[in-house]
């Protein structure tokens, strides 16, 4: 007889089962639970990516077409390639999220920010919820279910940005609860068209299906065939298939790996290799975890579980971005698997897990970063791009890479940015940190020959890298006084503007106030975001750097009365 695998077999013994406490508390655990993913998630919108995105969505509304070429930055169209496959990475880079652009613009139209918090929000808070539903499924245990949403929701929310890379989180959500249910198993298809117009992560998908499919291949040797095995097959394929129907057709794959061969991409943040045993320790938990639930309960495991924890697990370690993964699949096993007291639980824990959720959502609203829905404007070059736009400024222009996608939303068509997220050209990316980092002629052209190079005659620079604390020396390299090629237009704690010839009747500032530019910015990101406050050190080295002891010694005191 076929073996099914679905809510008439449970896979591990039901959970512990409550005694005494009212009906309503669990839907009140349930209720609690729901609002404190809302606290985790809800943060304000920081990442810089959302303004190309943005603009990305509404030039493919208005033109009605795919925004290649890119008509956003002057540096993206080159010919030149660093590495084999430049051009087909360009070329993904710029069309592989449309359907999510589309979509997030007009949703910001709708709604503005808010809107696209709460959307991120509610996709967050589904994919949790969707782990707790599989567990609830697997089990029958309400707490093994609500632990395991509570352990995702400990992974995602290292991820609560709202970018197009949600959708894959859901979407793989829901492919596995379709792949455990085993119904409404052709749905997936066009899931899968949607998906792939989404977001490149579509090709997990692929790897979802093809872990059942193994589980299903393992159990027909076994002589134990899985009940659907047919359909099974047969929409993998059909999925697979589907999802070919992209500007990209099947390139997915190759540009994942031509990924590992670009500086823009290696140096990026979010693809270094994750260190599990630091903090947040959500994912490092799940991930130990799981495999220890597994091991213990291997008796009682299914050939899939296996698969998906080493399949997916592998893919985590890869990169920072890719710990999501863990926040799916290894919540779900550990929810299954993990031994927990048997018996009856006595009334007062039930009380009292509504009390850990109270809180725990006291202390994330006490934190300030819950409900926060806006753009986080205190990083962005407001009044720089406010200059520029007042006094129509079209001259070529040099930025940050983060604010980059800001400068587009603000000032395109007059203006066009130097380099953005998307990191387009890995010839502009290694000039720009060459420029950015003020290099001498050390074998390559000098940060002062690049300029020329380039024409630029517009500068809009922030003080430091936010997570490592680096200065950027070009900032501080304008703000020597015998300098007087580029003036000093505006400077606040979110940016500096140098220009090499001012509009007419303007007035420079003092080029030193460049400085203290650098030192607003520092204090306001420790304000904001107290875990990051490596820019005081940064600040410190750069002091010492030029001779000036005692400030040096202030700022690294700073430092080190902050640092974790």
């Amino acid at each position: 007889m076929a073996q099914r695998l679905d809510k008439t077999e449970k896979l591990s013994p039901a959970a512990s089962v409550s005694t005494g406490a009212p009906a309503w508390l669990r839907a009140a655990l349930l209720g609690l639970t729901a609002i404190l993913f809302l606290t985790w998630f809800t943060g304000e919108i920081s990442d810089s990516d959302i303004w190309l995105h943005l603009m990305t969505g509404r030039h493919t509304w208005e033109t009605k077409a795919l925004t290649v070429p890119d008509p956003f930055s002057y540096t993206s169209n080159g010919n030149s390639a660093a590495y084999p496959g430049e051009m087909k990475t360009r070329y993904f880079n710029l069309t592989h999220e449309w359907l999510a652009q589309m979509t997030m613009y007009a949703i910001h139209a709708a709604g503005g920010f808010p809107a696209l918090v709460l959307l991120r929000a509610v996709m967050l808070v589904i994919f949790c919820g969707l782990v707790g539903l599989m567990v609830w499924w697997r089990t029958a245990g309400f707490y093994r279910a609500l632990g395991a949403a509570i352990a995702a929701g400990a992974v995602a929310i290292n991820f609560q940005q709202s970018r197009p890379f949600l959708i894959t989180f859901v979407l793989l959500a829901v492919t596995m609860a379709v792949l455990e249910r085993r119904r409404w198993m052709w749905a997936l298809v066009p899931v899968f068209v949607v998906w792939a117009n989404s977001h490149g992560g579509y090709f997990m998908g692929w790897v979802m299906l093809g872990a059942y499919c193994g589980e299903a291949l393992i159990q027909r040797l076994r002589k134990r065939p899985v009940e659907g095995e047919k359909q099974l097959w047969m929409v993998t394929v059909a999925c697979f298939l589907a999802s070919a129907l992209n500007p990209n057709g099947f390139r997915v794959i190759e540009i994942m790996l031509l990924y590992r061969s670009s500086p823009i991409q290696s140096s990026n943040l979010e693809w270094q290799y994750p260190a599990f045993w630091l903090p947040p320790y959500g994912y490092g938990l799940v991930l130990i975890g799981a495999l220890a639930a597994l091991v213990i309960s291997w008796r009682r495991t299914r050939p899939v579980d296996w698969i998906l924890y080493f399949v997916f697990g592998a893919a985590s370690m890869l990169a920072v971005r890719n710990t999501v993964l863990m926040g799916l699949v290894g919540a779900v096993l550990l929810g299954t698997y993990m031994p927990v007291f048997r018996g009856r639980i006595p009334r007062v824990a039930e009380f009292a897990a509504a009390a850990a959720l109270l809180l725990a959502i006291a202390s994330a609203v006490r934190d300030g970063g819950a409900f926060q829905l806006r753009a986080a404007e205190w990083i962005l070059p407001t009044r720089a791009a406010d200059y520029l736009q007042a006094n129509h400024v079209t001259a070529p222009m040099f930025n940050t890479y983060e604010n980059g996608g800001y400068l587009v939303w603000r000032l395109w068509p007059a203006e066009r940015d130097f380099i953005d997220p998307r990191g387009l050209s890995e010839e502009a990316y290694a000039d720009y940190n060459r420029i950015l980092y003020y290099a001498s002629s050390d074998g390559g052209k000098s940060a002062d020959e690049l300029l020329k190079k380039y024409g630029i005659e517009v500068l809009v620079l922030d003080g430091f890298d936010r997570f490592t604390g680096r200065v950027h020396t070009l900032a501080a390299a304008l703000a020597d006084p015998a300098q007087t090629e580029w003036k000093l237009m505006q400077a606040d704690e979110r940016s500096m503007l140098f220009m090499r010839h001012p509009p007419a009747g303007t007035q420079p500032l003092n080029n030193l106030q460049a400085l203290t530019s650098i030192e607003d910015a520092c204090r306001a990101q420790i304000e904001h975001d107290a875990t990051h406050p490596a820019c005081a050190k940064g600040i410190a080295d750069l002091y010492t750097m030029i001779g000036q002891t005692a400030r040096a010694n202030q700022w690294m005191s700073y430092y080190e009365s902050r640092a974790h």
